[in-house]
């Protein structure tokens, strides 16, 4: 099978259910695991995260939807080469996809009309479902069913190992930081796994523009910045340059030092397996004692400076 999966949660599952070397054609997004990255690069990023403040990259992203730009490019030359015969797309994010159009006209360019799975989850069983989907699409239906109930034996762990707190602490999720958004989709339920209760986000929506005033408002007792797309080093650049609003300083989080980076396109971006990953990091950091008050990969502490409203990170 000929499998050109333009999602890198995708890529992970196809890659976890020993198809990687079936991959002809993959995103530029699809990172992990490494042996996929020598895999043909079908899509281009019109639009560089590495360059550019959250605002300005706000901003371009914001006129390209206003004006019908793409952000995202599918080399159809390399598609058509390829002659995949299932592709793997996405639904959900307009914004961070290549267009139905383009998909559409280069599908139309191949000799044979192949297979189109177009996933859409917005909650976490959904990704679980997606992964079994996955696995039916590529012939492998019985490690798809136990990569799935893995994923969900896991889950179901974890929140186990934090169900004996009393505590559950108020945990705001940005999703991104300038201007401030709150996190959505499956993100209130991971946080709701790892034992804490998001005032902000709202599960299965679209992440929400949020205000300063709200963000004081829900008095977080742990702040999370998990910018959408930003690895651990990217979010921890751009927390170091920005400068935060009057009054950080009295948010419960930032007081009681639970105010945390998180690695967002690893572990809490992309709808795949490593989202209970993601799970893990807030347990962690919602019930320290419970892990040993030990933060696992992919987190870091963040504290204030000391000469005024920037955060940077600590060890």
């Amino acid at each position: 099978m000929r499998i050109c999966s333009l999602l890198p949660g995708a890529t992970e599952v196809v890659a976890a259910l020993g198809q990687a070397d079936c991959l002809v054609g993959i995103s530029h997004e699809c990172d992990y695991p490494p042996e996929v990255k020598n895999r043909p690069v079908m899509v281009r990023a019109l639009l560089d995260p590495e360059r550019g403040s959250s605002r300005q990259i706000d901003g371009q992203v914001r006129d390209a939807v206003q004006t019908g730009r793409r952000l995202y490019e599918l080399v159809e030359s390399l598609f058509v080469r390829a002659q995949p015969d299932l592709v793997i797309t996405q639904d959900l994010c307009h914004v961070c996809a290549v267009t139905p159009d383009q998909l559409e006209r280069a599908i139309g360019a191949l000799r044979a009309q192949p297979r189109l799975l177009s996933l859409n989850p917005t909650r976490i069983e959904d990704v679980l479902h997606d992964v079994e989907q996955i696995g039916s699409a590529i012939g492998r239906d019985a490690e798809g069913h136990a990569l799935a109930s893995d994923l969900r034996a896991r889950l179901l762990s974890l929140k186990e190992r934090v169900a004996s707190s009393e505590a559950r602490p108020n945990v705001v999720c940005l999703e991104w930081v300038d201007p401030f958004y709150a996190a959505g989709h499956w993100v209130p339920e991971m946080v709701a796994f790892a034992g804490g209760y998001d005032p902000l986000g709202s599960p299965g929506l679209p992440s929400q523009h949020i205000t300063w005033e709200q963000i004081q408002a829900s008095a977080p007792e742990v702040l999370v910045f998990m910018p959408c797309g930003f690895s651990l080093d990217r979010t921890l650049r751009e927390l170091d340059s920005l400068s935060m609003p009057p009054g950080l300083e009295n948010l419960p989080a930032v007081r009681n030092g639970a105010v945390y980076a998180v690695d967002a396109s690893s572990y809490f971006s992309r709808p795949g397996p490593r989202l209970v990953e993601g799970v893990a990091i807030l347990a962690a950091v919602c019930h320290p004692s419970a892990f040993g008050n030990a933060l696992p990969l992919g987190v870091r502490h963040v504290t204030l400076h000391d000469h005024g409203s920037h955060l940077t990170a600590t060890q």
